[in-house]
């Protein structure tokens, strides 16, 4: 049996189980992972790219995954701040299916990946983190598609590297509006660091509810909520706590939304209507807060500012497309892939 419906079975089991068990046996069962969320099964086998950087010897978990037919194209998926390579897992079979190679990074900082004592996080830093994974591994042009915090990745990705980028691809990507000159307040990292350590599952399963999801909730959600908060019920916490932080400052400090006219390669948008999403939206002021993270202003928004940009929208999803409607989103993207 192929390891995707392997995995597919065991995250709706799980998730059935902690969706449907009352609030006492959730917490009994919680499971616990560590700072590189060791025990936590991925759809695919993953492989440890080695490297220093800043003078800390880390490394990047991903996975490579071969299609049976090639059609000899590679896809990179990045992945977002609340979300994993494992995510992936739909979108990767279903690229694997057409014919597309798909490298699947975490990012330093992220998941299986190392996160560092100190690190200057910049998405310059992690474009350049995976410009070297993908050449370790042999790729050179590659469709890079980023999701969420990686939609701002991969557009740095594009600005630096427009000759190694067949195209372009965001869905539902954050950082489509500046929130330091739209009245976000700077929380700083130690505050942000004091935020993340009373991370629990019960905080970001309402989050993610209500900001990800219009307010709906399916079991199969809930694997990737236990996934987060694995990671800070273990030793690790204060490990995997700061480097979020780190991370949070990095996505307020360095908007790309300025830079969009400049992206000179090939892009798709897929935007989820119903989403929400905006960093540090609770502590702005009170009268701002409903302006921030419109995505049925941003879609069109951020489709004016990209030359030749292509945009589909689903107006009923929210932040999280490829996970909410499989079928309609990965129909979409496929038509949408440059040939």
């Amino acid at each position: 049996m192929p390891v995707f419906t392997h995995i597919a079975r065991a995250i709706v089991g799980l998730s059935l189980v902690l969706a449907l068990a009352p609030a006492q046996a959730q917490s009994a069962a919680a499971p616990v992972y560590g700072a590189e969320l060791e025990e936590f099964a991925y759809p695919a086998p993953t492989q440890q790219y080695r490297f220093t950087s800043q003078r800390v010897d880390l490394q990047m978990t991903y996975m490579d995954v071969k299609p049976a037919s090639p059609n000899g194209r590679t896809v990179v998926l990045m992945h977002g701040k609340n979300f994993c390579g494992a995510t992936w897992a739909g979108t990767t079979k279903a690229l694997g299916d057409a014919g597309y190679r798909v490298v699947v990074p975490d990012q330093i900082g992220f998941c299986k990946s190392t996160k560092p004592q100190h690190y200057q996080y910049t998405f310059q830093q992690l474009a350049d983190n995976t410009r070297k994974l993908l050449a370790s591994i042999g790729v050179k042009k590659a469709i890079i598609i980023g999701h969420s915090t990686g939609g701002m990745l991969a557009t740095r990705y594009a600005l630096m590297y427009p000759e190694l980028t067949d195209q372009l691809v965001m869905i539902n990507p954050i950082g489509l509006e500046d929130w330091k000159n739209l009245g976000v307040p700077s929380l700083g990292v130690d505050q942000w660091y004091e935020r993340e350590l009373k991370l629990s599952a019960e905080r970001v399963r309402e989050y993610e509810r209500t900001t990800y999801y219009n307010g709906q909730w399916k079991p199969e959600y809930e694997v990737w909520v236990q996934m987060l908060a694995g990671m800070y019920r273990g030793k690790g916490k204060a490990l995997v706590a700061w480097n979020s932080a780190l991370i949070y400052d990095m996505i307020y400090t360095q908007p790309v939304v300025h830079e969009f006219p400049l992206i000179k390669t090939p892009t798709f948008l897929l935007m989820g209507l119903k989403d929400t999403t905006a960093i540090g939206k609770d502590a702005a002021p009170a009268d701002v807060r409903p302006t921030l993270g419109n995505y049925k202003v941003l879609a069109e928004t951020t489709r004016k500012a990209i030359p030749g940009s292509v945009l589909v929208t689903f107006p009923e999803m929210g932040h999280a497309p490829q996970m909410q409607d499989p079928v309609q989103f990965h129909k979409a993207l496929l038509k949408g892939l440059v040939r």
